[in-house]
């Protein structure tokens, strides 16, 4: 009769043992939730410097990837970081400052890292900014130097009076950019007005009326202007106004200089953050939001020469 009664515990024990293992992750292979603002190649390339991070550091059969475009819609991402929730992943990285809003506000419990996000602080609406969020939300960010892009139109345009601020005026970083750059640009005596455009139906004339009033334009890290930089370029290139550019993606498409950092690197920082927390069991709260290690002055050789602009040996042409 003992002898049954210990049989019987030692299957109960087995089967809560089997209960328990069945809830741990499958395979141990970890799920990745990638909600992605648009396609774009700045964004691409953090986000492929994110995959290509996790891969080397994990192995390609450890880790599972839900990658999703939301194509600019900020209900979409929404809806798509919703599902990762829903699905239980592990991690969400969210490319963009909408997916890191939308993401923010899904989930308080599975770590969000941001990337491609250029201040956190007025993403994410948070007062006395210290470097780190202190929720579930860090991130790197993708803010170059904006005294020094202010600088660098001083350098290559100083004869110039009037500087027009083009910008989405539904990207709050965009908004945060313009209102940085501006006081250094008033401080070097320029005149400048902002031209905010609301999405891609009426960039065109927008850009119309910066052309009409600015002898240069300067565009921040701008997500809505790096997915139309073709028609800003069948403004501005007729019209003769050379822009400067906050990245390097908005340079190549219709800009002469950019004083950019690289954003497959900066998604790769991503990536080994979201390894830390993983693996490492780093906590997501404590993470400071880490920026591009480095930056790079560059200019477009083809609008250069369109417009006759003429830049430092110190610049680097943009392949």
């Amino acid at each position: 009769m003992k002898a049954r009664k210990v049989l019987a515990i030692l299957l109960a024990m087995i089967m809560i043992v089997s209960v328990f293992a069945g809830c741990g992750k499958k395979d141990d292979k970890y799920k990745i939730g990638i909600c992605q603002l648009v396609q774009h190649e700045a964004l691409d390339a953090a986000t492929k410097g994110f995959r290509d991070a996790l891969v080397e550091k994990l192995g390609e059969d450890k880790v599972d990837f839900d990658e999703q475009n939301a194509s600019g819609d900020s209900a979409s991402c929404t809806t798509i970081v919703s599902g990762f929730v829903s699905d239980g992943v592990d991690l969400i990285m969210a490319n963009a400052t909408a997916p890191l809003q939308a993401a923010a506000s899904a989930t308080s419990e599975i770590p969000v890292l941001g990337t491609s996000v250029t201040d956190y602080a007025s993403a994410l609406e948070i007062d006395g900014w210290t470097g780190t969020v202190g929720t579930n939300v860090s991130g790197t960010s993708d803010l170059a130097p904006l005294d020094q892009q202010a600088a660098m139109i001083k350098e290559l345009f100083p004869d110039a009076k009037n500087v027009a601020l083009l910008y989405c005026n539904a990207e709050s970083n965009s908004v945060y950019q313009c209102t940085v750059i501006e006081e250094h640009l008033k401080g070097f005596g320029y005149t400048v007005e902002w031209f905010g455009f609301n999405d891609t139906s009426d960039v065109n004339s927008v850009a119309e009326a910066a052309c009409e009033f600015a002898d240069v334009i300067y565009i921040p890290t701008d997500n809505t202007a790096a997915a139309n930089t073709e028609a800003i370029a069948n403004v501005v290139l007729p019209a003769g106004i050379p822009v400067i550019a906050g990245e390097e993606g908005i340079c190549k498409g219709c800009g002469v200089a950019t004083l950019s950092i690289d954003y497959y690197d900066l998604g790769y920082q991503t990536g080994l953050m979201a390894y830390e927390i993983l693996v490492n069991g780093a906590k997501v709260s404590e993470m400071p939001v880490a920026y591009a290690p480095e930056v790079t002055y560059k200019y477009n050789a083809d609008v250069c020469a369109q417009l006759g602009v003429t830049v430092p040996d110190t610049y680097v042409a943009i392949g």
